[in-house]
């Protein structure tokens, strides 16, 4: 059904880990937005670095299936250098 996420290339896997990073992200910020425009305190619920977190957390369920369940370990290097990569942004940013 979907053979092109079947691929094993490293830039398949840094194009698959910033698209899911992305969509994580994006989606965790708009709860993060609605929780804070339906509270009447109006304090935000979720901290940006949390959702920043989690946006880069979500890249380990794609990197455990392709590593394990597809073997594919090209892709799974490039998923986990992004991941990296995020991470010490994260880290810089944020301390």
């Amino acid at each position: 059904m979907f053979k092109f996420l079947k691929r094993d290339s490293l830039v398949f896997g840094i194009i698959i880990s910033l698209v899911t990073t992305i969509i994580v992200f994006i989606i965790f910020k708009f709860i993060s937005l609605l929780t804070k425009n339906f509270n009447p305190l109006n304090i935000q619920m979720i901290q940006n670095s949390t959702v920043q977190l989690i946006a880069i957390f979500s890249n380990m369920f794609t990197l455990r299936y392709y590593l394990v369940k597809l073997k594919a370990d090209k892709t799974g290097r490039g998923i986990l250098l992004v991941t990296f990569v995020l991470a010490f942004i994260f880290v810089y940013i944020n301390f």
